[in-house]
């Protein structure tokens, strides 16, 4: 930086023009410069296999039924309260993966614990569909 006359303090002009060249240099590059095409041809070691994510945690979270209460319905329930759910009994159940349809269900039960039992499995042709609207 240099200083004005005035006081003021002023860029130096090569950092400004190193700057602009880099910026156009980034623009002018094709994408076939930036990213390589995917070949059958992968070097030993580096298999296209899923094996790095398979770790990752994911929620998954299966809906009973919905409903919508006024504030004053929400602060008169009370332990042994029933609320209605819009889910019929015998109806599949909704199963999300972070928060997208997955697949639908039935609850079963196994050894005093809760399950689900996927009857339906949403294809991903159709999770991607979904996504796009």
């Amino acid at each position: 930086m240099a200083d004005k006359p005035d006081g003021d303090v002023e860029m130096v002009e090569d950092d400004w023009a190193s700057a602009l060249a880099e910026q156009e240099l980034a623009a002018s590059a094709t994408p076939a410069a930036i990213f390589q095409p995917l070949s059958g041809d992968l070097p030993p070691g580096q298999g296209r296999d899923i094996d790095m994510i398979l770790d990752i945690p994911v929620q998954l979270t299966v809906e009973l039924g919905r409903t919508k209460l006024p504030i004053k319905s929400l602060l008169q329930l009370a332990q042994g309260s029933v609320v209605e759910l819009d889910g019929m009994a015998g109806e599949p159940m909704n199963v999300f993966v972070n928060g997208c349809l997955i697949a639908q269900g039935e609850v079963v039960v196994v050894n005093d614990r809760f399950g689900i039992r996927l009857t339906d499995v949403i294809t991903p042709s159709e999770r991607i569909r979904k996504l796009n609207k």
